[in-house]
């Protein structure tokens, strides 16, 4: 993990592996161009940087999170009215699955997945759900390096409709009445990151299907393997949600997993998300 000087915020670790608070950062000001190169350098050093007691409307939400890219809508759901890029995520008392309750990267079922996410906690029950984020960097260096040889140009298959994590989401616009459109990439099985220039594991258990030109019992075999690699305890860190809390990870290097142990109880997040780049 890179420790840096900064002179304008200050940032603490959470955790080895990744996932770092910041303070000093106050989102409902128009922050400094100082202040906002340091957030993004903290982001990018510690994958997913965490923000406490922010007191903001949706529409300082958005303009914060203007600071660090370009916006886009979360596919098939609708925002806010008042915000169109802010899409509401919700789990009631009476719902048993919760909305990305299990490890992945956000919509790599699309031809170019967001950059990062953005979520922010406007009603959190009295315990449980919480967040666990995964280092993608250190999970493929870890591998071996005959195993890191035959990664090299494969490719996976990522589907909107593979696992539960859909659930909430496809039961929700049943109820308002519209369908859902099967969506689906191809993206390499260990990506690039364009900004540190990194490698890292880039598939997940929720949405990958299989790997191009294998079939899938064949896939199964390596793909397991990976997906239990991948969140491997030390490379994990954990995150206890308060309202007013932010996260903002970055899909490129990072998995994470909402833990679904709140039954009974509602938690309200209003997400963000930020456009991003054809993984290579």
């Amino acid at each position: 993990m890179t420790m840096r000087n900064y002179r304008h915020i200050e940032v603490r670790p959470i955790a080895g592996a990744l996932g770092a608070e910041l303070h000093g950062v106050d989102m409902s000001r128009d922050l400094e161009d100082d202040v906002v190169a340091e957030v993004r350098q903290a982001f990018l050093d510690h994958l997913v940087i965490f923000l406490r007691d922010q007191k903001v409307t949706p529409q300082q939400n958005v303009a914060f999170a203007r600071k660090f890219g370009e916006l886009i809508k979360y596919p098939q759901l609708d925002g806010l009215p008042e915000a169109p890029f802010i899409t509401v995520v919700v789990k009631l008392e009476n719902e048993r699955h919760n909305f990305g309750g299990l490890w992945h990267s956000d919509t790599t079922y699309l031809e170019i997945p967001p950059m990062g996410s953005m979520l922010l906690a406007r009603e959190v029950p009295p315990y449980g759900g919480d967040t666990v984020f995964a280092n993608q960097y250190m999970a493929y260096e870890a591998l071996s390096d005959g195993l890191k040889a035959t990664l090299d140009g494969l490719i996976g298959v990522s589907s909107s409709t593979k696992a539960e994590v859909s659930k909430t989401r496809e039961d929700r616009l049943k109820a308002a009445g519209k369908e859902t459109k099967p969506l689906a990439a191809e993206h390499p099985i260990v990506r690039t990151h364009p900004e540190t220039g990194r490698k890292a594991l880039y598939t997940s258990s929720a949405h990958t299907s299989h790997i191009k030109g294998w079939t899938e019992r064949e896939s199964l075999a390596l793909l397991e393997f990976l997906w239990e690699h991948q969140v491997r305890p030390e490379f994990t860190c954990r995150f206890r949600w308060e309202a007013g809390s932010l996260a903002f990870w970055d899909n490129r290097c990072a998995m994470h997993n909402a833990i679904n142990d709140y039954h009974g109880h509602r938690r309200v997040m209003h997400r963000i998300t930020l456009a991003g780049d054809k993984p290579r």
